[in-house]
């Protein structure tokens, strides 16, 4: 397993930016799929973007395509969650997640119930 930790949740206006980023530990980073979550107040934990253990290929949840990008550097073990045009509704705890194979983060659900590595959360605050 790797262990995993975000950084740079915080308060943004309705269409500014913020960037998250993880770093992992653990010799096998660059084997493992990276991902991220996000957990609104009230609501079930949700898919947001993935990548393969390559940076090859990225995948988007349908609420955030074209506007997030994912990215991942293998030699300093981080993976970063580029957030653009953001939106009230965006608001929610970010979970940054691994895992060796990336069917996991869509595998039993949206809510990544097999993925085996979770960081401890960061907020993300859009105001209206």
């Amino acid at each position: 397993q790797v262990q995993l930790v975000e950084s740079g949740g915080g308060l943004v206006q309705a269409g500014g930016s913020l960037r998250l980023s993880c770093a992992a530990s653990g010799r096998t980073f660059s084997t493992y799929a990276m991902g991220w979550f996000r957990q609104a107040p009230g609501k079930e934990r949700e898919f947001v973007a993935a990548i393969t253990w390559s940076g090859g290929n990225a995948y988007y949840a349908d609420s955030v395509k074209g506007r997030f990008t994912i990215s991942r550097d293998n030699a300093k073990n981080t993976v970063s969650l580029q957030m653009n045009s953001l939106k009230p509704e965006d608001t929610a705890v970010y979970y940054c997640a691994a895992d060796p194979n990336e069917g996991a983060f869509w595998a039993g659900g949206t809510h990544g119930p097999f993925v085996r590595s979770w960081g401890q959360g960061t907020q993300v605050t859009v105001s209206s």
